[in-house]
């Protein structure tokens, strides 16, 4: 029997990194079975500015293209007591939103104090994290 799929958003933080090196160890991410890859067009896009060469940003676009790019809802709300930047708040909303499983960042600055924690059934990881529980 299969194991449940898992739907694990990306930040944009693991979606630079990842596209930073040809042969980066996230890529490891991209090759996981019974794993659907998401992300947001803000996140996606936040990667691709960020990105220094036109070489990085069509490595980006080929993981991208491999992945669900989930909308962004407006007005959703954030659970009480849970507090984000304002940069940071679209990334939560759209990972609950698409019924994320998990979320992964490297953003330890913002989601620090929610790093292994769960947000309305989103757990928050590193990457790391994530695949050594694997």
């Amino acid at each position: 029997m299969n194991p449940p799929r898992r739907r694990v958003f990306l930040d944009a933080n693991v979606l630079f990194s990842a596209a930073y090196l040809e042969d980066a160890g996230l890529l490891a991410l991209w090759r996981l079975a019974n794993v659907l890859l998401l992300t947001s067009a803000y996140a996606a896009e936040e990667a691709r500015r960020n990105l220094d060469s036109d070489e990085r940003r069509a490595r980006l676009a080929g993981l991208l293209s491999k992945m669900e790019v989930v909308s962004e809802p407006v007005n959703q709300p954030l659970p009480g007591g849970f507090r984000l930047r304002d940069k940071d708040e679209p990334i939560m909303r759209a990972a609950i939103a698409s019924k994320a499983t998990h979320l992964l960042t490297g953003d330890w600055r913002d989601f620090g104090e929610w790093i292994g924690k769960r947000v309305q059934g989103v757990r928050i990881q590193t990457p790391g994290d994530f695949l050594r529980a694997l």
